[in-house]
């Protein structure tokens, strides 16, 4: 579903023709809003509230871009429209503009974080996002620094556990080239013995599922002395959240792929007030 229809259906899910306490109470006057920060962020979801006001006739004048900070009481846009079209709208804007700030805002300062360990690792979300929320949760990962990583199923090749219980790794990358042979190929492992095998078997990324930092800088020793470190990406993966990134500090490792940006999001605290 194209973006456009996705906050139609945002819109039509929260009933905005038919606010009744508006109605009832309020005279359909032209009044000026705005929308502020309440705390210090990094910004996304400014062009989805442009949109989702102008889908019922509000004028959104952004003071602010994606990607941007804000201070607390920072005017982000400032709104023209009819009182009624503003409140209606009002919570599916707020809403999509928190959450989206928010994992900007994780995303941002998991990334500050992660240049402690080197000065080339990236943070990437994964594809635990809210279902209907997807493209808007990766958009608001790249907002703050990181990689959207993996948006679906059909994009890239990801060899899990799940996979290996079935099938050699070695022998799980290798069908997965002939499949498509264009197609990045990432492949989990556990172990030394995996990490080789996956390497000379030919895939793209090399991701370490819940090893400890102890274990990953063993299999990146033994990656190297093979001669095949710089044939792949090496990514860590499992559970890791702000707090536990300094554990791998000093490894050589490109990206760091976190769940959390997007299964255990913070909203930012944003407001609108008519003026």
């Amino acid at each position: 579903m194209e973006r456009k229809e996705l906050l139609k259906a945002f819109l039509a899910e929260d009933a905005v023709e038919r606010d009744i306490t508006s109605q009832a109470l309020l005279e359909n006057t032209y009044v000026s809003a705005r929308i502020e920060a309440r705390e210090e962020m990094t910004l996304s979801g400014i062009e989805e509230c442009v949109e989702i006001f102008g889908l019922v006739g509000v004028a959104a004048l952004p003071e602010k871009m994606d990607g941007e900070k804000a201070a607390p009481y920072e005017v982000i846009l400032r709104l023209h429209g009819r009182v009624h079209s503003i409140l209606a709208a009002e919570r599916t804007a707020l809403n999509l503009l928190g959450r989206m700030s928010g994992i900007a805002s994780a995303a941002d300062a998991a990334g500050k974080l992660a240049r402690e360990i080197n000065d080339h690792v990236r943070v990437a979300g994964t594809r635990k996002t809210a279902p209907g929320l997807r493209y808007f949760d990766k958009k608001a990962i790249t907002a703050g620094g990181g990689l959207p990583h993996r948006y679906d199923l059909e994009e890239a090749f990801l060899i899990k556990d799940t996979h290996r219980s079935f099938i050699p790794v070695d022998e799980a990358v290798r069908r997965c080239r002939e499949y498509s042979p264009k197609k990045v190929i990432d492949c989990e492992v556990e172990s030394v013995e995996d990490a080789l095998l996956a390497a000379k078997a030919g895939a793209d990324t090399i991701m370490f599922d819940n090893m400890s930092p102890q274990d990953i800088a063993g299999t990146i020793s033994a990656l190297s002395e093979a001669g095949l470190r710089d044939k792949v990406m090496l990514e860590i993966s499992g559970g890791i959240k702000a707090e536990t990134i300094a554990a791998y500090k000093g490894l050589d490792i490109d990206i760091i792929s976190m769940g959390a940006l997007t299964h255990s999001v913070r909203c930012a605290d944003v407001s609108l007030e008519i003026e």
